[in-house]
């Protein structure tokens, strides 16, 4: 178990209890997405926390696969799913270096509140990519902690050591722009309610 899977299980219950810190935007983000949705189409969700987003969206497409690092996150999110009779959303405990999926098998992937915690974002977009339909839309919400909060780098490796922080990873939304289209997409769509809140990127693989 890593030290960022251990943060994660470890505050899995109060983090399910938050209220969301930004509504409005994140309303936005979900009718931004399910204007790109449609009945027929396969989801994959990965780093899904606790399984609300999934939950929402799951009524706008054929079937979601939803996977986080965490464990005791995924127990939540099932249990959710369970209480609201859906049944069209798979959670499972999984990373995304693990996953296994075939080439152009998704329609759709959300990965959101999470590139920043990856020890390789690159591989992971790239991987993405590979994994989408041609016209595949791969959408993202990011904390670009480099465009405000630069001075994190320092003490991220600190915080991470004693436990206060999972791995975090500190880049611009520039970087993280370069880093899809470098992987071959184009941005569809991008929105940022300000300089220091995520940014929200869909993405596009060409068809």
């Amino acid at each position: 178990m890593t030290t960022s899977t251990k943060f994660w299980d470890k505050i899995a219950d109060k983090y399910s209890k938050q209220p969301i810190a930004d509504e409005a935007s994140y309303q936005k983000k979900l009718q931004v997405t399910q204007g790109y949705f449609k009945p027929d189409m396969s989801v994959l969700e990965f780093g899904c926390g606790t399984g609300s987003t999934a939950i929402i969206h799951a009524p706008y497409v054929k079937h979601i696969r939803a996977f986080d690092i965490s464990s005791a996150m995924i127990k939540i999110a099932q249990d959710k799913a369970k209480a609201q009779n859906i049944d069209n959303v798979t959670f499972e405990q999984l990373t995304i270096e693990e996953l296994e999926a075939e080439d152009c098998s998704y329609d759709a992937v959300l990965g959101l509140s999470i590139l920043h915690l990856l020890e390789n974002k690159e591989q992971a977009i790239a991987k993405v990519y590979k994994m989408l339909k041609p016209g595949g839309i791969f959408v993202t919400s990011t904390a670009c902690m480099g465009d405000a909060m630069g001075w994190f780098k320092l003490i991220a490796p600190i915080g991470k050591a004693l436990g206060f922080f999972p791995l975090v990873r500190v880049f611009t939304a520039q970087h993280l722009i370069d880093s899809l289209t470098d992987a071959g997409f184009a941005i569809d769509y991008q929105w940022q309610p300000s300089k220091d809140k995520a940014i929200f990127i869909v993405a596009k693989k060409p068809k």
